[in-house]
């Protein structure tokens, strides 16, 4: 070892030399021992810019943006109704009252250990989540004909499901609805898939359009993918009639278009976990094939818990098996496994008959203080006289409105009355309160009439 120092030694100056310092400004910039060589922090790197000084500052994520703003904004008026996060009549985050007593029952199992769930997840979670969009009587469970696995929430459910599409699938193009949820198309683009939009909504009735729909996807090249929003659209909450959705079935049915359907809001929508999934259960019973992704952030309020799946239901259990095997593929070196608690907390309620009971009415009540939102919203809107037509405040569902406030709109609503929203008008019916209703009213109707 001794007798290879000056060798190693006349290399490591040279490196020195090399990486910029010459040797007579580094003061023994390096040590060497008989078993270890010691380099000092400084050498080679003393005054040059980081590696990643050419980066630029990237803007605030469109609707994460609005909190961070909302956050700085000191004014004791100020109002959140961006984010999509369910809030107490008192304008509190609500941990859902089954969710804790399920939660107190995992801790106190001392059974419960913490090793890695498979690469699809949590079994009884996979089975009672499939359940709970298909129906539990769905003949594609009953036929094994479904593969399921656990993801990170909504957002991890499209994302794995699109990365198999785009390595699996022989269309690489997926239409999504005009407009629709702003990750929609990054999640998709990342993926691979190559993104294009259906006409959806329509400003001048602020509803359905439901004619340009049929049109674009009659359009659509055969075999196109069809990202659907299950119930309560994503920011307009307009949704498509049971006649309506039938009719768009019929039509992608018999282009051979893939139906992808994100089920964010299942059951927080209209209050009833069937008729949110009704959509969904249309295409199954027709023994087509679609994907649907599941999350639970808002019906049972594990928004930090990150708790979804991907469902992907097939012609046959043979293929439904052969499909799982590829989804591990795409999971394993994106996240491995998905984490453990969440999952665990979603399967206790869905399999105990008392605690699914209770998540159903705790479920209903906040969907019912949501509709209540909107009637008091329309009512504080139709008492100012403010001008235009309301009624589609009333006529949407779920926890967002599509507002038709115009930008300009927006901003004044943020710079005079400190209420924000995302600039497109969308705001969370979610985030009002009887307290706070009154406030929004004036705003809105200052911002519509011009009055400063």
């Amino acid at each position: 070892m001794r007798r290879d120092q000056p060798s190693t030694q006349r290399r490591l100056s040279a490196l020195a030399r090399h990486l910029g310092s010459p040797e007579e400004e580094v003061e023994n910039p390096i040590r060497i021992t008989d078993r270890t060589v010691e380099v000092s922090p400084t050498m080679g790197f003393s005054g040059q810019d980081s590696v990643f000084a050419s980066i630029v500052q990237a803007p605030e994520d469109p609707i994460l943006g609005v909190t961070v703003a909302y956050n700085k904004d000191q004014s004791p008026l100020k109002v959140n109704l961006g984010v999509g996060a369910y809030r107490t009549e008192e304008g509190k985050p609500l941990v859902l009252n089954v969710v804790r007593r399920a939660e107190q029952s995992l801790v106190n199992d001392r059974s419960r250990v913490k090793e890695y769930l498979p690469i699809t997840g949590l079994a009884d979670f996979n089975r009672s989540s499939a359940k709970l969009i298909f129906g539990a009587n769905s003949p594609a469970i009953q036929e094994k004909r479904v593969a399921t696995v656990q993801c990170l929430s909504g957002t991890g459910s499209l994302r794995v499901g699109s990365e198999f599409l785009a390595k699996h699938y022989h269309q690489r193009t997926i239409y999504i609805p005009l407009p629709t949820w702003g990750n929609h198309p990054k999640v998709f683009g990342m993926a691979g898939l190559s993104v294009s939009t259906y006409r959806y909504y329509d400003p001048a009735t602020r509803g359905l359009d439901f004619q340009g729909l049929l049109e674009d996807l009659g359009a659509a090249p055969s075999g196109a993918i069809v990202l659907l929003h299950a119930c309560a659209h994503n920011p307009t909450g307009v949704d498509p009639t049971l006649d309506q959705w039938e009719k768009i079935r019929q039509l992608m049915r018999s282009k051979g278009l893939l139906p992808f359907f994100d089920s964010a809001y299942q059951g927080f929508a209209s209050g009833s976990l069937d008729a949110d999934a009704e959509s969904v259960r249309m295409f199954v019973a027709d023994g087509g094939e679609c994907l649907a992704a599941q999350s639970y952030a808002k019906n049972m309020g594990l928004y930090g818990e990150r708790v979804g799946a991907l469902s992907i239901v097939c012609k046959t259990a043979d293929v439904a098996s052969r499909v799982e095997s590829q989804l591990k593929l795409v999971i394993r070196p994106m996240y491995s496994n998905p984490p453990i608690h969440g999952a665990s907390i979603v399967a206790t309620i869905l399999n105990d008959r008392e605690l699914y009971n209770e998540w159903t009415i705790e479920l209903k009540a906040m969907a019912d203080r949501i509709i209540t939102m909107r009637y008091q919203l329309f009512d504080a809107l139709t008492a100012r006289g403010t001008p235009g037509d309301w009624s589609h405040i009333i006529k949407q569902i779920g926890m967002f409105t599509f507002t038709g406030l115009n930008k300009e709109q927006v901003a004044f609503m943020i710079r005079e009355y400190h209420i924000y929203m995302t600039s497109d008008g969308r705001i969370s019916m979610a985030g009002l309160s009887s307290r706070t209703v009154p406030h929004l009213a004036d705003a809105i109707h200052a911002a519509v009439t011009g009055a400063a």
